[in-house]
């Protein structure tokens, strides 16, 4: 069977034909088409007697690609003059998975709008199940495909409103010991009282873990603090049921400058909700499962030389679950920590209220400690005008990330938040298959990049913010901070390297077809902005770097395959939406049946009240004469 005549088949005779063949018959129809044409290819090679692949090549070769390519997404073409012919042998592999798209059933509010006339956007997106059946199953869609998904999404939002400044610094009094808000994750939301804290998308993004320090801690003493379950939160189980843990919370101790995902890290020390300690991402089984309303106690002890951190579950003890030397924590000092997934949790806060649960003996609660023994965390900047919002901006692979490490590495008292992809990607330790915790931590980084903005602090935008329209609506949304873009963009072998490598280490695998689209719609940013006080290219120069992105859109323009114009729906013509096509249904006054031809225009018969002034009158005018 040729290839034309497959693609006139509907989806449901390709389906057919592939459950006949014993292959999947699931995802969309250029997905169908292209498994039925390769099921077909190599049953003919092999009757023929030929190398499977020969005739791949071969068939591939002959055919159309622009016939291949259904764009269905609903962004403009990116380009009216590209009709030059695709490169089959190089991206006819990524074409069905890179050019089909799906409605999105929860777009975000509010999305951002700004572009400049010169400004393309090709449509990268793609289906939402991003397991191609074909030979590239174990592939995804990678980390720079939902990226530059949600950043078109920028081009036609409106620009971006005055946004309201979150105080953070004084809203409580400095030396209470409360959850601290600026020592937590964005997607962490701290109760009005301080004392209480849930995920912020718990809702939405059910994978998340949201974890949160408390705002004093100690190096010295006995002391301990406790901490209660309020209560699960409901969430709506997902269909093809990814969360198949949706709660989970994790209690402890940790130092300042170590992650906020407790129990990650060689300085974090974590009671586990599922009956396990978990330190430097090892867990082993301990104590016993929390649930709803569960009280935990933890309580650390400092001597000259080791430090002992204990768990107590609604006052029994659970044993020592940790004992390290002091000297391992170089003079540091530990904090309370929370980390939280689909739960509400409590802080015993009141000093002059009695505990929950008392403690063992000879150990005081943190809330009662006094302030000289107590070490405060590092405070907020006061306001916008002290912080800095740092913008990598770059191709996939470039190495942004690394530059935004080391960074952050070189100035530590800077305290910066990293908000990307890959870093929520971290948050979401267990559950979900890869793409739809890609999806979702592209959808979350939206939302807190909103948050961020409103949120005194200094943080670095990890994304590749090469559309105009949102790198633009950033700067905007980040009025008042001191904006600050770093492009990464190296010559062109080493950037070849770098992205193979990160393909190969990560196993981060982009489509050709939106990489070349990616290449397409890349702009960088011109020095003469008034959006931005620092503009930084940390290789190549500006004039190189642009002159190397003019030379990358060609040859991206070379193999895109050309685009299909939509062809406009036809209207329905209007006497077809009427009831009554040939005019208004007649009164109900005249409907009465009448004798056999009545009201036949044929016949030319005349109703009574057509009749009747023509009868009055002739009856007035012989009246007169007599």
């Amino acid at each position: 069977m040729k290839l034309a005549d497959i693609k006139k088949l509907k989806v449901t005779e390709l389906r057919s034909r592939l459950v006949e063949l014993g292959l999947d018959s699931k995802g969309l129809k250029a997905e169908l088409v292209d498994r039925l044409w390769s099921a077909t290819t190599t049953s003919e090679s092999q009757q023929d007697g030929a190398p499977a692949e020969e005739a791949k090549q071969r068939n591939l070769t002959t055919s159309s690609p622009s016939s291949d390519v259904e764009d269905l997404t609903s962004s403009p073409p990116a380009e009216a003059d590209v009709t030059a012919p695709l490169k089959a042998d190089r991206v006819r592999e990524f074409t069905d998975c890179a050019t089909q798209t799906e409605p999105d059933s929860d777009p975000p509010s509010a999305l951002p709008t700004c572009g400049s006339e010169g400004e393309t956007v090709c449509q990268a997106e793609g289906p939402q199940h991003a397991e191609d059946p074909g030979e590239h199953e174990d592939l995804g869609r990678g980390r720079a495909f939902y990226e530059f998904k949600e950043e078109i999404r920028y081009k036609r939002a409106k620009s971006p409103q005055a946004v309201q400044e979150n105080d953070v610094t004084e809203q409580h009094i400095h030396d209470t010991l409360r959850f601290d808000p600026y020592n937590c994750h964005l997607h962490f939301e701290v109760g009005p009282d301080g004392c209480s804290g849930q995920p912020r998308f718990w809702d939405r993004f059910p994978l998340l873990w949201s974890g949160c320090r408390l705002t004093h801690g100690v190096q010295q003493g006995m002391v301990g603090f406790e901490v209660r379950v309020e209560r699960k939160l409901l969430i709506s189980q997902a269909e093809d049921g990814e969360v198949r843990e949706p709660y989970g919370l994790r209690v402890g101790w940790s130092a300042a400058d170590s992650s906020l995902l407790l129990g990650e890290n060689e300085l974090s020390f974590a009671y586990d909700g599922r009956g396990k300690k978990v330190q430097s991402g090892k867990e082993e089984m301990f104590g016993e499962p929390l649930t709803d309303g569960d009280i935990i106690g933890c309580y650390a002890s400092f001597s000259a030389d080791h430090v002992e951190l204990s768990f107590h579950k609604n006052g029994r003890l659970m044993g020592v679950a940790f004992s390290f030397s002091v000297s391992r924590l170089r003079g540091r000092a530990l904090f309370p920590h929370v980390l939280c997934r689909s739960c509400s949790v409590r802080l015993f806060s009141d000093p002059a209220a009695p505990e929950w649960y008392p403690g063992p003996p000879g150990f005081t609660s943190l809330t009662a400690l006094p302030t000289r023994q107590r070490i405060r965390s590092s405070s907020a900047p006061p306001s916008k005008t002290q912080c800095e919002v740092v913008m990598m901006v770059g191709l996939p692979g470039s190495g942004k990330s690394f530059w935004a490490q080391t960074h952050m590495k070189e100035h530590p008292d800077k305290h910066y938040k990293l908000l990307g992809t890959q870093e929520l990607l971290t948050c979401m330790i267990s559950g979900g298959q890869k793409d739809n915790r890609l999806q979702q931590a592209c959808q979350c980084l939206t939302e807190l990049i909103k948050i961020a903005a409103q949120t005194p602090g200094n943080y670095i935008l990890d994304q590749c913010n090469i559309l105009f329209s949102a790198l633009h609506y950033k700067l905007q949304l980040f009025a008042g901070f001191r904006r600050r873009v770093v492009v990464v963009f190296p010559p062109e072998d080493e950037w070849r390297r770098r992205l193979l490598e990160q393909q190969r280490n990560d196993k981060d695998h982009i489509p050709e077809i939106a990489l070349l689209k990616l290449q397409v719609s890349c702009s960088l940013p011109e020095t003469h902005s008034d959006l931005l006080e620092e503009l930084q290219y940390v290789e190549l120069p500006q004039d190189q770097a642009q002159t190397l992105l003019k030379k990358y859109k060609d040859e991206a323009r070379r193999l895109l395959p050309p685009t299909i114009p939509k062809q406009p729906k036809k209207r329905p013509r209007l006497n077809k939406t009427r009831p009554h096509p040939y005019g208004p249904p007649p009164s109900h006054v005249i409907q009465w049946p009448g004798l056999p031809g009545w009201n036949n225009p044929l016949l030319n018969m005349q109703t009574w009240s057509q009749q009747l002034p023509r009868y009055v009158t002739v009856l007035d005018s012989s009246f007169a004469e007599d």
